[in-house]
């Protein structure tokens, strides 16, 4: 399994919304793949992002860095190669990460944009 689809498959279980997969391969030298998902609650947030940390760290790869768990508006999981990003519906809608390198850039979605379980 890659480590794209071992995050995948953490925020699946975690039942993370809107998951969304960017090939930016071609735009930036700092990673090959953005996630994008949301939780539902600051306190959701953060325990998907602890389940994607601990789920690539049962599976050898080890964060370069963990930020945002205090907090619960945002995390971000890098892992060199594949950055996550786990946000709060309204901050994500501030920011806007996957209509910027999607459309503002012209990074190509993966094909496999999912939507997680809606509560």
């Amino acid at each position: 399994m890659t480590k794209v689809e071992r995050v995948r498959e953490a925020l699946e279980q975690a039942k993370a919304d809107d998951i969304v997969v960017l090939d930016v391969r071609s735009l930036t030298d700092i990673t090959d793949t953005m996630i994008v998902a949301s939780g539902t609650s600051t306190r959701h947030v953060t325990s998907i992002g602890r389940k994607v940390d601990d789920a690539l760290r049962a599976a050898g790869y080890k964060p370069q860095g963990v930020e945002g768990l205090g907090d619960g508006e945002w995390v971000l999981i890098d892992c060199a190669d594949v950055i996550t990003h786990v946000m709060h519906p309204k901050t994500r809608a501030f920011y806007a990460l996957e209509k910027l390198w999607s459309e503002e850039f012209g990074a190509r979605e993966d094909g496999r944009r999912e939507r997680g379980p809606r509560r």
